[in-house]
């Protein structure tokens, strides 16, 4: 089973909540849409384990953000939704 959130954020603070989610665990694909919808950047979260391999992908959020002044992360996650991700943070969050 598996879930999916949305966070809304600027670009500032973008690399700094991927990389929340990553250090999370249970987070299996993230993808970055620009203000409109359209999607910029999706990756599975999974080889975020492998740092070699995942420092080119920060490296490509790091750009998008630079970017982006407004933008929409969709976050899928293994396992059913806790009421800790039902709670509200400072991005704005919605499950869906």
């Amino acid at each position: 089973m598996s879930f999916k959130e949305t966070f809304y954020t600027t670009g500032e603070n973008l690399l700094k909540k991927i990389k929340e989610l990553i250090a999370e665990g249970n987070v299996t694909k993230i993808s970055i849409a620009d203000k409109n919808g359209n999607e910029i950047i999706s990756f599975p979260a999974t080889i975020g384990v492998i740092g070699a391999i995942f420092a080119p992908i920060i490296a490509a959020v790091g750009a998008v953000a630079a970017l982006l002044t407004e933008c929409k992360v969709t976050v899928e996650r293994k396992g059913p939704p806790t009421d800790k991700d039902a709670e509200s943070t400072e991005f704005g969050q919605t499950n869906e």
